[in-house]
């Protein structure tokens, strides 16, 4: 199967000149190795009973046709383009939470998160930007970064004697009832105040804590504070990450009579409640930020 070329200006010139010389359509097509139709088509295209043909106003032609080519951006002229920027820029959502709230709205798949995505890193919301500045791409969770591989010098996924997620009681899996929790921290400024944050899988229903620093008795004290005064049908168990701030895991397990099992290493979909709802925190408490001087009374705001 041979693949199709488009005329070349070096190709048009070469028309205009052996059609200037009375050459026939036939011969032409012979002299640039290309199909007399082709020719043809060419010379009808670009030449009017006012104006003979030109090679130059032929490929000006070419390239604005070319410019016409394609599938339409979906997003462009859609009644739904103002609808998507005000959540994105007033309400703070992400593409896939107005993707879905459209499309329950409408009743139908009028627009899908991926095109919201494409839009936004082709630039159609950066209007009010100044130039060269990540634009709309900045109210993106990871703010248009790539993500960066972390398990080199990890040392998570030590744990050797505790339960694994896949010894999770049925009802946990399923969220059929409440008390099932997923634990992690949502991290600051290295070395300086962070987040304990407990989703019930069942509800998504959120506690949260500050603590100084991110170590294993800080974690185990605020887990503790966070889960005592709950009863125990509200305290069944408790799923977090392997990091070594887990490590005082037997403790709070034991106080607060929650059975702990442990996600496998490098797998935070085993714990995706937890980790979109720190993702959706992280809007309100970025990365590498001082959480240090942020009131209690905030994070109440952001929690609740």
């Amino acid at each position: 199967m041979t693949s199709y070329t488009h005329l070349t200006i070096r190709k048009r010139e070469m028309i205009f000149l052996y059609h200037g010389f009375g050459f026939t359509i036939r011969r032409i097509g012979r002299l640039i190795k290309r199909s007399p139709s082709t020719v043809m088509r060419e010379l009808k295209r670009n030449t009017t009973k006012f104006r003979a043909y030109s090679p130059s106003l032929a490929q000006k032609s070419y390239h604005n046709n070319k410019q016409k080519c394609g599938r339409k951006k979906i997003l462009d002229h859609s009644p739904y383009k103002e609808a998507i920027r005000k959540l994105l820029f007033e309400d703070q959502w992400s593409p896939e939470q107005i993707a879905n709230r459209i499309n329950l709205e409408s009743n139908e798949s009028v627009v899908s998160y991926p095109t919201i995505y494409r839009s936004i890193y082709n630039g159609l919301f950066d209007e009010g930007f100044p130039e060269g500045s990540p634009g709309t791409r900045k109210m993106l969770r990871r703010k248009g970064r790539k993500s960066v591989n972390k398990r080199i010098g990890d040392r998570r996924g030590r744990f050797t004697d505790v339960k694994t997620i896949h010894e999770h009681p049925t009802k946990a899996e399923t969220r059929e009832e409440l008390g099932h929790w997923e634990a992690d921290t949502v991290l600051g400024h290295r070395g300086k105040s962070c987040l304990v944050t407990l989703v019930d899988r069942k509800s998504r229903f959120l506690l949260a804590g500050k603590i100084p620093k991110n170590d294993s008795i800080c974690v185990r004290d605020m887990i503790v504070q966070l889960l005592s005064p709950l009863n125990k049908k509200q305290c069944k168990t408790i799923t977090p990450d392997r990091g070594p701030e887990f490590a005082k895991y037997k403790y709070f397990s034991r106080v607060c009579g929650i059975d702990c099992y442990f996600a496998d290493p490098w797998s935070p979909w085993q714990r995706g409640t937890n980790e979109n709802t720190n993702g959706l925190m992280r809007e309100y408490l970025p990365k590498r930020s001082d959480m240090t001087p942020v009131s209690e009374k905030y994070i109440e705001s952001v929690v609740y």
